[in-house]
């Protein structure tokens, strides 16, 4: 195998190849150093936090949204057919609780 290359051409070949060594050695630094694989970390957990913020946020707002639809008509009004009950209830617990501390500080 003859290498039909001058030796100006090889050491052309010799000093493109350091570059690209001293290129790759370079990118290479950067990526092992401490500072890019801790601000590589703070990134991801950065990025699945807000991936959980807004999955919380959706199931939330769905939630809020079937409950309202479940006292509220189309209309913006109140469905009092369901809103009287749970107030009654409300008031009903609230007053065994009054009764029940009552009973104990007494």
């Amino acid at each position: 195998m003859s290498d039909s290359r001058t030796p100006a051409q090889i050491e052309a070949d010799i000093v493109r190849r350091r570059g690209q060594l001293a290129e790759t050695l370079d990118e290479i630094g950067v990526r092992v150093h401490p500072k890019t694989i801790v601000g590589d970390a703070k990134a991801r957990v950065a990025s699945r936090v807000d991936q959980t913020a807004g999955r919380a946020f959706v199931v939330v707002n769905r939630t809020v949204s079937g409950v309202r639809a479940q006292f509220v008509g189309a209309d913006g009004g109140p469905r009092l057919e369901r809103v009287v009950p749970v107030v009654l209830v409300a008031i009903g617990v609230v007053g065994l609780l009054a009764v029940s501390t009552k009973r104990r500080r007494g």
